[in-house]
């Protein structure tokens, strides 16, 4: 065998095994990755993002938080189809803030700080319940220690007006101290959490500049 061949052979089994390489190398990447946009072909269908609703196929930001075909499940959906950025997990999730961010001004008595996000009737019963506190010289300490459940209870929507108004369920911790004009602890401990229940509901007008929800209602 002459050398020319001998160093084509060569060369031919280094190529192999470099290609082999590269390949053991690629496939150890974790998940998939579509083409960059510009490498896509022309006229080839977009790629859809996994959270995108398939026409005709479920919404599962939907159906993950009310039972499908429900009346509250078709009241989300037609306030997505009013006002198409409408997400329901990111409604919750500004709702966990909302609800924390209430109750500890509520508890500490600062409602002012938060009645943009309140609606009349709330803000007056929140106050009423203040106004009695003071004059009784009572002040709280509330420390909240976080959420164990939020869930979506209930949703509908005015189709006169297109007022959507969502329900959902709280449980809290929080530790919360009840002190007299003397600093004196006349209910609650501090080292002891206690268990918070709530229902609210948030109203908005779908397709408004305002994109404000607002607390309409409190209960258990």
């Amino acid at each position: 065998m002459n050398s020319a061949i001998l160093q084509l052979l060569v060369l031919a089994g280094i190529a192999i095994f470099l290609i082999l390489r590269l390949k053991s190398v690629l496939g150890t990447r974790d998940g998939f990755e579509g083409p960059p946009r510009s490498q896509q072909a022309p006229g080839a269908p977009q790629r859809r993002d996994s959270f995108e609703v398939i026409e005709g196929g479920p919404d599962y930001d939907i159906i993950d938080n009310v039972p499908e075909e429900s009346d509250s499940a078709k009241a989300l959906a037609e306030m997505k189809r009013i006002e198409p950025a409408f997400n329901v997990t990111e409604f919750l999730q500004g709702a966990r803030g909302a609800y924390e961010m209430i109750l500890l001004a509520f508890e500490r008595g600062q409602l002012d700080d938060v009645a943009p996000f309140l609606e009349e009737d709330v803000y007056e019963a929140f106050a009423q319940v203040l106004d009695a506190r003071e004059e009784q010289g009572l002040s709280v300490e509330a420390e909240f220690l976080g959420l164990r459940e939020t869930k979506l209870t209930e949703a509908t929507l005015d189709e006169v007006d297109n007022r959507a108004a969502i329900t959902v369920r709280f449980v809290a911790e929080l530790t919360s101290v009840v002190r007299d004009s003397n600093g004196e602890v006349v209910e609650g401990d501090p080292r002891q959490p206690r268990r918070q229940k709530d229902s609210w509901t948030f109203e908005r007008v779908m397709g408004s500049d305002d994109p404000n929800w607002r607390l309409v209602a409190t209960g258990e």
